[in-house]
């Protein structure tokens, strides 16, 4: 029998907030798988941010790819690991492309990504999680999702519509959730909206049946995270000064990685159905409190569309 360590899951720990999140969780002694697409660079980080040797396992997976998904799952599971924690955090923002890039399946490759494919991750693994003595699953959210808060007032603001797009198959040449013409800053917000109702969705549906404590986070703006990495050069430079010297909301990478592991980790975070946030507090001493998700994420009947819908397209129904 192995000892019993915990052990979360982090999509996307390779850079950024999932790194840092997966270093800090390994701080308060857990075991992390990171799946990643990029296993070399995996291993690498890792040790250049000092994670103790063994505290982590790097599996492959391309949250694009849903076969990708179904393989980390089995190789995960043949891995004999218990699971403790899911932490959906890889995400991908491609704000300069003018046409729409496709998953393998043919879907929209923003959305594919960010929704579809950690939708079918954690609809396949509630078995595998149930089992913990504290079972939780954490998606992360950010404050664009909002238009009702100032830094999810800039347009294009997100618009699931009534899903026009996910009704029709959702593949070329349709690229959006509202069937609309393709926007890729707005196909990154939308895939965000979907990522907070079905987090709200995964609390209605099953956390009285299975106990999993469901929750998302919004750990503050992390201006200089890799997310940006495929916007102007002159964006990633002014946009992290904006946000230290003017918004005062930048976070550190560091700071937004203790934040996802004290939702994962920590007792006073195991309200289910929440959206934590800090607010535009980048103080270490900055009091979490439970956000009002947006109109659109806090619609309930939204919420059931979506989930039937991209059960459809990720082949679960």
């Amino acid at each position: 029998m192995e000892s019993q360590q915990k052990t979360a899951i982090i999509t996307g720990a390779s850079s950024g907030v999932g790194l840092y999140g997966a270093k800090a969780l390994t701080q308060k002694g857990w075991h992390v798988v990171m799946a990643c697409r990029d296993l070399a660079k995996a291993n690498r980080v890792a040790q250049e941010v000092g994670m103790p040797s063994g505290s982590c396992t790097v599996m492959p997976i391309d949250l694009a790819s849903l076969e990708s998904v179904r393989q980390f799952i089995k190789i995960f599971r043949e891995s004999g690991k218990s699971l403790d924690a899911i932490v959906c955090n890889a995400a991908i923002y491609m704000p300069l492309i003018k046409e729409p890039l496709r998953s393998p399946e043919g879907y929209e490759l923003t959305v594919a990504t960010n929704h579809l494919g950690h939708f079918l991750l954690c609809n396949l693994m509630l078995d595998d999680l149930k089992h913990s003595s504290d079972p939780r699953l954490v998606i992360l959210g950010t404050v664009t999702h909002n238009p009702d808060e100032l830094g999810g007032k800039i347009p294009p603001r997100p618009d699931l519509g009534n899903f026009e797009g996910f009704e029709a198959g959702f593949k070329a040449p349709i690229s959006m959730i509202d069937g609309k013409k393709f926007e890729p800053v707005k196909a990154y917000k939308d895939s965000k909206v979907c990522n907070v109702l079905t987090m709200r969705e995964l609390h209605r549906r099953y956390h009285d049946a299975t106990g999993i404590t469901f929750s998302s986070l919004y750990p503050g703006c992390v201006a200089d995270t890799p997310l940006f990495r495929n916007h102007y050069p002159l964006f990633q430079k002014i946009f992290p000064w904006f946000q230290k010297n003017i918004t005062g909301g930048y976070v550190s990478q560091e700071l937004s990685g203790d934040r996802v592991a004290m939702v994962v980790a920590d007792p006073e975070y195991k309200q289910s159905g929440a959206y934590w946030s800090w607010g535009n507090r980048q103080k270490k001493e900055g009091k979490s409190f439970v956000q009002k998700v947006s109109p659109q994420a806090r619609d309930d009947e939204k919420a059931d569309r979506m989930w039937n819908l991209s059960a459809k397209l990720v082949g679960l129904s």
